[in-house]
């Protein structure tokens, strides 16, 4: 296991991507995009990505298993229903969305360029080791919902 795996909070992770973000933006005005209607255009996509991360939250206190993504092994059951049967990973989804409506807000290559970034880290050091715990608890059953749900979209 890495020193990363499962030590940063998932929102934590967004709000450093976020200043990155906003910092690059502000230090290389030159890679500045022009984006008509990208307030409307943030505003919906920001709103899809809080509604994830909410219908997700709300999926796993409804299955009475955790919502603290930095401890996998205390997960008491798969959430299968409504969100989760698009994706394995609503809140982080939710999450990529938040900062897509960020980007298209600062409007900068750079900060498009960070939402790569925070696919690699989130997939490397957070959702894989939640996986490989998922795997260790459940096997069967978790390796069937891997095969029929994406992991993002």
């Amino acid at each position: 296991m890495n020193v990363l795996e499962l030590k940063v909070p998932p929102a934590i992770v967004v709000v450093l991507i976020g200043i990155i973000m906003w910092l690059a933006a502000d230090l290389v005005p030159e890679l500045a995009l022009i984006i008509p209607g990208r307030n409307i255009i943030a505003a919906v996509i920001g709103l899809v990505g809080v509604t994830l991360i909410l219908t997700g939250a709300v999926a796993f206190r409804v299955a009475g298993t955790t919502v603290n993504p930095m401890q996998p092994d205390k997960t008491s059951s798969i959430v299968t229903r409504g969100v989760y049967k698009i994706s394995r990973n609503p809140m982080y989804a939710g999450f990529l969305l938040i900062l897509l409506a960020w980007a298209l807000l600062l409007s900068n290559i750079f900060s498009f360029i960070m939402l790569l970034a925070f696919v690699w880290y989130m997939n490397r050091f957070q959702i894989m080791p939640e996986e490989r715990a998922l795997l260790a608890k459940f096997g069967q059953e978790y390796i069937a919902y891997m095969k029929g749900t994406r992991r993002w979209f």
